[in-house]
């Protein structure tokens, strides 16, 4: 059955700032005719044509007579998803889609989003990566060769002049949506991440690159197979990697200076390491490291607003001290000392971090990452306690929260929760890890051994859980709700960093639109449903925070939030036909001739 959602009528736009670059009403010139308009997604209509762009664009004779509505093309399209026999034919279906007709096939997961979440992104888009090279139909995406690394600046350049792209996703496909090294078939996580980027906060399709840093595999499974399409050899690493990284970042700061570039799915030894090192020079964001973290501290922050602590006060366990479990530490350390005045070092002592070995501790040394560091405890305060383990943590710390980022699936057993909830009357419970079959507890179990009094949010969508006849609906922490709106904010500020206070802004912003404010029983988080909404009200604390702090660089943002606001919905995109207005190919812009986005 299809979760077709009634969809709502486009926001009002603001012709009053319609001279912005970005603006989205009225025509769009467009320079091109015929088949070759056709061809091309960003403009083509398909059967959507009107009667005077078919005479005015030379398409009478190559479409059929009736002329389609977009609500009948999307009827249509579905009919088509639907006859799919499988969710990777399904998600094939939207690429081709995607390739034909742009507008399409944003409006058709916009009126199916609950449904088609699941297919252009993580489980089915995992799959499609796995399969990439046996998939393969046309690149999409800029690839750039580690062994060619004095091409890389010239690589990159055909993708634009330095105004034409906004929003840069790279990976280097080392750790991708918990399947692992996936080599160059990474260009689709660039590529899926920017989809949402589009379909979330209205980021111009046309105005993002996807990037994949092809620095070989260490799959066996890849390197043997005739049909991989990437580097044929281990991966490289050391000053080498260092350097190609630096290359890249280099140059896209240099081609296009008021681009976000947004780092996705690099591996544990990388990605903390990678953005310490750019986020105090350029404005730039890792999905995996703070994404999750922002995304999770505004459910604890609409948990504590139930179960009543302050932020200042709250006791948290995190059970995997990974990419996710540190990055989840910082955003909730940040925000701590953010509120209270409290130096960093000072908030994370409220923050207890357990992993393999159990307690992180300060003699473990060699055996800690970069991030896990600030987060491990003295052994003097620990001696002659029990530390190996995360019942001993739990009945030592007593938390208020219980963050499960480990990928151990049912570790918070019953007498775990149990013990949590002795000490505590709401306990907020996060079993975070996916996929499903590897959380840490069902939320159903957490809600009957917490009778009821749990306040839970997971890493994937549940159905709502009952005790004793009442209903309560599990959160998700999905990251699509913060993400797109943090990078919107950069992208219509043009922001020179994205600093702690922007990202605590836009935590605050997401939090404020927790159902549980006025519902406990509702969850802590809005549905992804609503997420353009919630995207400019992120957007909206983030520009505010980028003004205040002097970091942002866009002229002429306004002060008021009304006004800011349809400044910001003005810039959105929305997968809606545009009338087009003829232009002559010699005065035509990239963006006239149906090319800004992509190389040439």
């Amino acid at each position: 059955m299809s979760s077709h959602h009634k969809r709502s009528k486009p926001h009002e736009k603001h012709p009053h700032f319609g001279h912005l670059p970005l603006s989205t009403s009225g025509p769009q010139d467009c320079a091109l005719t015929g088949s070759a308009l056709l061809n091309k997604a960003y403009f083509n209509k398909g059967a959507g044509f009107p009667q005077e762009e078919r005479e005015k664009f030379k398409l009478t004779g190559l479409l059929p007579q009736h002329i389609s509505t977009l609500d009948t093309q999307v009827k249509r399209a579905y009919q088509q998803y639907s006859t799919r026999q499988d969710d990777l034919a399904k998600n094939t279906f939207m690429t081709s889609l995607a390739e034909q007709n742009q507008v399409l096939y944003f409006r058709l997961i916009q009126d199916h989003l609950k449904e088609m979440f699941s297919i252009i992104y993580t489980p089915t888009e995992g799959d499609a990566i796995q399969n990439y090279s046996r998939l393969f139909r046309r690149p999409e995406g800029c690839f750039l060769n580690i062994n060619d690394i004095d091409r890389v600046h010239n690589d990159l350049a055909q993708w634009g002049g330095p105004e034409d792209i906004d929003y840069i996703v790279v990976t280097d496909g080392e750790e991708i949506l918990g399947i692992g090294d996936q080599g160059v078939g990474g260009i689709l996580i660039s590529v899926a991440k920017l989809v949402l980027t589009t379909l979330c906060a209205g980021i111009h399709p046309n105005r993002t690159l996807p990037v994949v840093l092809d620095c070989g595999t260490d799959n066996e499974e890849l390197l043997n197979d005739d049909l991989y399409l990437g580097l044929r050899e281990p991966r490289v690493r050391g000053k080498s990697y260092d350097d190609f990284v630096d290359k890249f970042v280099q140059s896209a700061r240099k081609l296009y200076p008021r681009a976000y570039i947004h780092f996705e799915d690099f591996g544990l030894p990388n990605a903390r390491r990678i953005l310490d090192r750019y986020r105090p020079s350029i404005p730039c964001f890792n999905d995996d490291v703070q994404g999750t973290g922002c995304v999770t501290l505004a459910a604890i922050m609409a948990g504590l607003h139930v179960s009543g602590p302050k932020l200042s006060d709250m006791r948290m366990v995190v059970f995997g001290s990974g990419t996710a479990g540190t990055g989840i530490a910082d955003q909730v350390r940040d925000a701590i000392a953010a509120d209270s005045g409290k130096s960093k070092e000072d908030a994370a002592l409220q923050i207890w971090c357990v992993d393999k070995p159990g307690l992180l501790l300060k003699s473990h040394d060699s055996k800690l990452t970069t991030a896990q560091i600030p987060y491990a405890r003295s052994d003097a305060d620990w001696e002659g306690k029990k530390h190996d383990d995360l019942l001993s943590v739990i009945k030592e710390v007593k938390p208020h929260v219980l963050i499960g980022t480990s990928t151990r699936p049912k570790s918070f057993t019953e007498e775990i929760i149990k013990e949590m909830a002795s000490h505590v009357d709401r306990p907020i419970i996060f079993p975070l890890s996916n996929p499903t079959r590897l959380h840490e507890a069902s939320p159903e179990d957490i809600n009957n051994w917490t009778k009821g009094k749990a306040l839970i949010a997971t890493g994937s969508p549940f159905p709502p859980v009952k005790y004793e006849g009442r209903e309560y609906e599990i959160a998700e922490c999905n990251n699509s709700t913060c993400f797109p709106g943090i990078g919107l904010g950069c992208v219509l500020s043009r922001t020179k960093l994205l600093s702690d206070k922007m990202l605590v802004a836009a935590v605050k912003a997401l939090a404020a639109q927790s159902p549980a404010l006025k519902d406990p029983d509702i969850g802590l988080l809005p549905d992804v449903v609503n997420v353009r909404e919630i995207s400019v009200h992120i957007a909206r604390a983030v520009i505010k925070q980028a003004v205040e702090e002097g970091l942002a660089t866009e002229e002429g943002i306004p002060t008021e939030d009304d006004v800011l606001e349809e400044w910001i919905r003005e810039q959105m995109w929305d997968p809606v036909y545009r009338p087009l207005r003829f232009v002559e190919k010699e005065t035509a812009s990239k963006q006239a001739m149906g090319d800004a986005g992509m190389a040439g």
